[in-house]
């Protein structure tokens, strides 16, 4: 529970309309699951971050950023601590001749429709997925075989102690599903990414093709966090469950996919620990029947 004299505190740097005590997590991730954050903040300029997280970390309070919640699993019973929202307002892009600055808070599907309608090619593959550019560099989020770290210049990030850096795309040391800025204090601020030109209506015909090819292959009518598990390597970790025997599992309101095991999706009335166990599931499943350790893509946050 966060006391009077740190919200007083906290009011002072954040206008107090975007300050929300007790606010139910399932309006927050697009699981549409998860119990009340004990202060949720809505930062709309990163000088708030500056100035809040050394604050938070000094007082030694838990706090979590998150963008769009596509990739977040929070517990029924909710978050002790604060979260820090930075996809409603910190979501500035800007674009000069092939390089795009886009702030952390910014959907990726925004950057790619203005980074198509300026000709510039590269991010075709990212038009479907469902986050921030903040949190699809933290994982170099990737599909149909683009990767952030193919177009991601530089990283602008701050550390526990509000001071800013620059990461090069070399040292943001990216990796499968992975980066420096997972591993690290660090909160991203603002992503620059290179794109090459070419040509709008094969880069148009491109995303169209890419949705089209979701739409019929990804349980896009649930709510759920894109692909569960990340892929196991030289293997598919939907084809191994599908193989396990778990297609259509379902405990409580979750289940796997029938239309691609890869998902686990929240089929109206989940709670957080029906899709956590149907998870599991998934995960001792295939270990018993293949010796294969799947690896949950998502995050898991605060108590079940």
């Amino acid at each position: 529970m966060i006391n009077q004299s740190v919200l007083n505190h906290i009011k002072q740097i954040v206008p107090v309309e975007n300050l929300l005590v007790n606010e139910p997590m399932s309006r927050h991730t697009t699981f549409k699951v998860g119990g009340p954050a004990d202060l949720f903040i809505r930062i709309s300029a990163k000088e708030q971050l500056i100035s809040l997280v050394p604050f938070l970390r000094k007082l030694e309070l838990d706090y979590f950023v998150i963008g769009n919640g596509s990739n977040l699993l929070v517990g029924d019973r909710g978050y002790q601590g604060v979260i820090l929202s930075i996809s409603e307002c910190l979501n500035g892009i800007n674009i000069k001749d092939d390089c795009i600055v886009a702030e952390a808070g910014a959907m990726l599907s925004r950057v790619s429709e203005l980074a198509a309608s300026q000709s510039l090619a590269g991010m075709e593959f990212a038009s479907g997925i469902p986050g921030t550019i903040g949190g699809a560099v933290v994982m170099n989020a990737g599909a149909y075989g683009g990767e952030m770290s193919s177009i991601t210049e530089s990283v602008l990030v701050m550390d526990s102690k509000g001071e800013e850096m620059v990461l090069s795309n070399e040292t943001m040391e990216f990796a499968y599903r992975n980066s420096v800025v997972k591993n690290r204090p660090y909160i991203v601020l603002a992503v620059t990414l290179r794109l090459a030109k070419g040509d709008a209506a094969q880069i148009n015909q491109k995303i169209d093709e890419l949705k089209k090819r979701r739409r019929e292959k990804q349980p896009l009518e649930y709510a759920s966090a894109g692909s569960t598990f990340k892929r196991p390597p030289g293997k598919f970790a939907g084809k191994l469950i599908m193989e396990a025997g778990l297609r259509g599992f379902s405990i409580g309101g979750a289940s796997v996919s029938e239309k691609h095991c890869g998902f686990v999706i929240n089929e109206g009335n989940a709670t957080a620990l029906d899709i956590l166990e149907v998870i599991k599931e998934a995960k001792e499943r295939v270990y018993d029947r293949f010796d294969i350790k799947l690896e949950p893509e998502i995050i898991f946050l605060g108590d079940f």
